[in-house]
């Protein structure tokens, strides 16, 4: 049994040993939580913001999360850990910047972004529910749409009209 273990801890080790870590410049923001960045070599990432998902083009405060992430990341300096892929193959990552707040936590707290669909992060699922509580941005609506449901819904839409 010791053995198990033992290869348990190397295993977690070496995960957060080999997370890969970009460094560059935020370039372009797409939406409400995706950015690209380029790095020093020139080569551009898009990457989505890990654990958040704001409103798509379409949907009520789909524009003010797009420009609340542009204020806090466009232009500027920044470290991306990357969390892996979503089942599109999108790239999945943690916004980390010298003397400023996560990204992911001021998208939330201003209601402009639900907590993922699938395995929400508790530290952001408390802020979702002050907002709501409190009634900032999205949650100023009776009953939202999310994000998800939202791409489903067009999605459905697509295949009744072809």
């Amino acid at each position: 049994m010791k053995p198990f273990f033992a290869f348990l801890i190397l295993l977690c080790c070496c995960s957060v040993l080999f997370a890969e870590e970009i460094n560059g410049t935020v370039t372009s923001v797409l939406d409400g939580n995706t950015f690209e960045i380029t790095l020093p070599n020139q080569e551009t990432y898009t990457v989505m913001l890990h654990g958040i998902d704001s409103p798509e083009k379409g949907q009520n405060y789909a524009e003010q999360a797009k420009k609340m992430l542009e204020k806090l990341l466009l232009n500027k300096s920044i470290t991306v850990m990357l969390k892996g892929k979503d089942r599109w193959g999108n790239r999945l990552g943690e916004v980390h910047m010298d003397g400023a707040n996560d990204p992911r936590q001021e998208l939330v707290k201003a209601g402009f972004a639900w907590t993922a669909e699938r395995d929400p992060l508790p530290e952001l699922e408390a802020l979702k529910e002050e907002a709501r509580a409190s009634g900032k941005g999205l949650w100023k609506e009776e009953n939202p749409t999310p994000p998800w449901t939202y791409r489903r819904e067009q999605t459905m839409m697509q295949l009744k009209s072809s």
